[in-house]
């Protein structure tokens, strides 16, 4: 087992930090036995790049990772490196030269491979007993800096990847369930679930972990429409507590816990080991796409007609899309019709193509057809790439603002794309779903998605590219620039909220952006099972009230 040498303790009289020599084999003490080979010493993956003398060999491995380096696939097997360029901060960057400085800045010293209830409660216990700091990572997933923390230790739950069939039985809820590991990923989900004749609610990108963040922080996907969002879907939670307590939150059990849990924001208040959420009887999907590019002012008349028209889809059951627009063109990636032929969904969308056709905008790539189950629709249509190389910011926008006030929404749209100022290009990608209580089944009790999102027609991500060797300058401008755009977003989106997975961590807002109502009764639920704020992430519930951030990266408190 390595040496857990100069890591970093949390100061508990709150000015600084002090490092320490104490992170041990002897300071693991009794939790050793349980954690046995399975913790990690913290690498940047880009160190690989440095040293005075680099062998042909490590030469050439550095240039494969400078060109892989905006790929999600270097990130996600890691336990300590994230996707965010970020939250990466610089401090070992594969461009910098060999004689340049490489160190860990924000990745975590150590992980704990989490394999089982044990490891969890080992590092927990550890954390709390030494005054670690200590986080949570699953894929790394993430744009606010919730998967790393400068000198901390992981509990990596990546390698959680059990999945099992059962026909769930309580007072909530009668039916087919399925439970993952908190491992499991999008794509692993819906190919499992496929294999036994059942479709199940996750997101579009294939890599993010479908037991993990995802639920906790609400999560959208291509079947939201037709069964709400990945918080609703859940059933229980299999978590590991601040106190080292493993347990099962459930309507039934721990009520308040898992209230908090299924949307209030994941990292914050248990370790999560797995997820039991309801799954579906397969049958045919529809799908469709089509795209038009800027020809001048009618594109912006198109993209209004767009925006128009999915008041009428929202009608329609299971009827979601996911599109997005730059200042160069619109394309509808792809529309999701559940239990539907083509001709259902191209019915749909007929009206709208029409009225484009009218202003003189020629419409492209115009598809659509159908699939026998969702995974092969989801393998035929979801088919976009996701590089790390960027920074978001987003919106959730009420019905009532497309219905009201459509013109002063459009205008910002695009004053954003056009006017992208010092930052170069950006792009607005959008996903419609009717997530309603009256649609979905449930009330404002049943779990803590931010109510904004029930009464949203679609969330939007706002993105900035970034070059894949940016620099500080480069970034910090782009996080200032996403800022003041949501800021004009809430000016013209009154009773709007954000979709807090895809979002700036440095949001003054972020108390009422991405809780909402919610927030006072998660902050009980807070400090009922973390009183002394083991968990913390930024932009979390609570998150301003015992721990900051100090200069060098480091926690201290408040």
């Amino acid at each position: 087992m390595p040496s857990l040498g100069a890591a970093v303790r949390l100061d508990e009289f709150g000015t600084s930090f002090s490092t320490l020599s104490f992170w041990s084999v002897c300071a693991l003490g009794v939790s050793l036995h349980v954690v046995g080979g399975r913790l990690i010493r913290g690498t940047p993956l880009a160190q690989v790049c440095y040293g005075p003398d680099l062998t042909t060999d490590a030469a050439a491995a550095c240039a494969k990772l400078q060109g892989e380096w905006t790929s999600l696939d270097r990130f996600l097997d890691d336990p300590v490196n994230v996707m965010s360029p970020y939250w990466m901060n610089r401090t070992c960057s594969p461009f910098a030269g060999p004689n340049g400085s490489c160190t860990l800045g924000n990745l975590a010293s150590y992980a704990i491979n989490v394999t089982a209830a044990e490891d969890a409660i080992a590092g927990v216990k550890f954390a709390q007993s030494n005054n670690v700091r200590l986080i949570v990572k699953n894929t790394g997933h993430d744009f606010l800096g919730r998967s790393s923390g400068k000198g901390a230790l992981a509990l990596w739950t990546h390698n959680l990847k059990k999945t099992s069939f059962l026909n769930y039985k309580s007072s909530f809820y009668t039916g087919p369930a399925m439970r993952i590991g908190a491992g499991i990923t999008n794509i692993e989900m819906y190919e499992a679930a496929h294999a036994k004749g059942y479709r199940a609610v996750g997101g579009s990108c294939p890599t993010v972990g479908a037991g993990g963040g995802y639920t906790q922080g609400g999560g959208h996907g291509p079947l939201g429409s037709k069964y709400g969002l990945g918080a609703d879907q859940v059933l229980e939670y299999e978590v590991v507590t601040a106190a080292g307590k493993h347990m099962t939150a459930s309507p039934t059990q721990n009520a308040d816990l898992y209230w908090a849990l299924a949307g209030g924001g994941p990292g914050n208040l248990a370790v999560i080991l797995s997820v039991t959420a309801k799954a579906y009887r397969d049958g045919p999907i529809a799908g469709a796409g089509f795209s038009f590019a800027n020809t001048g002012d009618n594109y912006w008349a198109a993209i209004s007609a767009w925006l128009r028209h999915l008041l009428v889809l929202d009608t329609i059951e299971g009827f979601g899309t996911l599109w997005a627009f730059t200042a160069l063109g619109f394309q509808l990636q792809y529309a999701t019709l559940p239990d539907a032929k083509a001709a259902q969904i191209a019915a749909a969308l007929s009206p709208f193509l029409d009225e484009v056709k009218a202003l003189n905008v020629t419409v492209a790539n115009d598809v659509a057809n159908d699939h026998p189950n969702f995974l092969g629709h989801y393998n035929a249509w979801a088919t976009q790439t996701y590089d790390t190389n960027n920074s978001v910011g987003g919106r959730l926008i009420p019905r009532s603002v497309v219905q009201k006030d459509l013109p002063a929404l459009v205008s910002v749209f695009r004053d954003i794309v056009v006017n992208s100022g010092n930052v170069g290009g950006s792009a607005i990608s959008g996903i419609s779903a009717n997530v309603t209580h009256k649609r979905v089944g449930n009330t404002g009790a049943s779990n803590s998605v931010v109510p904004a999102w029930r009464d949203s027609l679609f969330t939007i991500t706002v993105g900035i590219p970034l070059n894949r060797d940016a620099g500080w300058d480069e970034m910090n401008r782009g996080q200032v620039q996403l800022n003041a755009w949501q800021d004009q977003l809430r000016a013209v989106t009154p009773g709007g909220g954000t979709y807090m997975n895809e979002a700036t961590y440095d949001n003054p807002n972020w108390k009422s952006d991405y809780y909402g109502s919610n927030y006072n009764k998660l902050l009980s639920v807070k400090i009922k099972y973390d009183p002394h704020h083991l968990f913390w992430t930024n932009a979390a519930v609570g998150s301003d009230l015992y721990w900051k951030v100090a200069t060098d990266g480091r926690l201290c408190r408040v």
